[in-house]
């Protein structure tokens, strides 16, 4: 039988081996997520961009969940996007509500989430936000994302990360004319 004191003694044990940050693999255990944090995988060269992340990987780069942060209407907002795709603000802007979408300055980020640009997971962040997610994601039976550093990344199916996200599911993925 398992006790809370053996589970918390495992979640801390996963996090001090896995390659995912730290706070974020301690999000993970209490996401009830703990196995994720023992399938992410740390690269020697950075994976701070979605192309970087995908030729590590070696996956096609719209498998890669990149994690951005807006300001609407000054307060901050995560947009979950498949790695190949940008954000269109106006469709942003148009699923918030909100008067003015503009991306989020370094520090607003890291204030936000916790971590810095090019590491910032989907979930588990410092401050709970308001949370996109854009339907492109689902196209894949798994989605990469960034595990809380620039060098590590771990494997999810994207219906269970926009769930433990948070997200709802919009379409605000730039179009080419």
């Amino acid at each position: 039988m398992t006790t809370t004191d053996d589970a918390s003694d495992s979640a801390a044990t996963s996090a001090a081996t896995s390659a995912a940050h730290p706070r974020f693999a301690a999000a993970l255990g209490e996401l009830g997520l703990g196995d994720l944090a023992g399938r992410a995988r740390r690269f020697p060269e950075a994976t701070r961009t979605a192309t970087e992340a995908a030729a590590a990987i070696g996956c096609e780069l719209s498998q890669i969940c990149k994690s951005l942060i807006f300001a609407a209407d000054g307060v901050p907002v995560l947009v979950l996007m498949d790695g190949a795709s940008r954000v269109d603000l106006e469709l942003v802007r148009d699923a918030l509500g909100a008067q003015k979408v503009t991306r989020a300055k370094a520090d607003v980020v890291r204030e936000t989430t916790g971590y810095a640009i090019g590491g910032v997971p989907p979930f588990g962040h410092r401050t709970r936000t308001r949370v996109l997610a854009d339907r492109s994601l689902l196209a894949h039976d798994v989605v990469w994302a960034a595990a809380g550093t620039p060098y590590a990344v771990f494997p999810m199916e994207p219906k269970d990360l926009v769930a433990a996200a948070g997200a709802a599911l919009v379409d605000v993925r730039e179009r080419s004319e």
